[in-house]
């Protein structure tokens, strides 16, 4: 069964907004994916945390675009991806965040999904830049970005406060193939 609320579809994923009413599957998914998702990403674990997380989301305040990632199939969330920290102007740029679910990791669907963002993100969003920060030991998050193109383009001590501590991480980078 194919959804007609996809933003935009590929070959086996869906992208959707996020919707408060997803907030029971979301969280279930990430409490089967806490193995997966630690120590790098703690995405919100109770309906109320996924609320008020997917509020900032759903309010397009203009510095962020958020998409669930649904196999296109069964319309199960399979993860997401998070435009961040989007600047306007002179700059056009945003960071991304995402992450898989286990029961869909290692299948390609994320790497799916990014290719629709980035299409998005450099398209429809007229951004230029996308970065990607990554702890430097989060080996598939590195190899999801370079295989996309993304380069890396520094290492920044002390980036982001994650479980607890400042932690480094690397710093990745893609632009716009057609500057406009």
């Amino acid at each position: 069964m194919t959804f007609s609320t996809y933003l935009v579809e590929g070959e086996r994923v869906g992208l959707r907004p996020y919707r408060l009413a997803d907030g029971a599957e979301f969280t279930a998914r990430v409490r089967e994916s806490r193995e997966l998702h630690r120590p790098w990403l703690f995405p919100p674990a109770t309906v109320e945390e996924y609320e008020a997380y997917a509020a900032r989301l759903i309010d397009g305040d203009g510095g962020r675009a958020g998409f669930l990632v649904c196999e296109r199939e069964t319309g199960a969330i399979a993860g997401f991806v998070n435009i961040n920290n989007i600047v306007r102007g002179a700059f056009r740029c945003g960071a991304l965040g995402y992450g898989a679910f286990a029961h869909a990791a290692g299948r390609g669907l994320l790497g799916e999904a990014l290719d629709l963002v980035l299409a998005h993100a450099f398209g429809a969003l007229g951004l230029h830049r996308l970065e990607a920060n990554v702890q430097p030991g989060n080996t598939s998050s590195i190899a999801l970005v370079r295989g996309r193109g993304f380069r890396l383009e520094g290492f920044s001590p002390d980036f982001l406060h994650v479980d607890g501590a400042w932690r480094d991480h690397e710093r990745w980078a893609l632009t716009a193939s057609v500057p406009s």
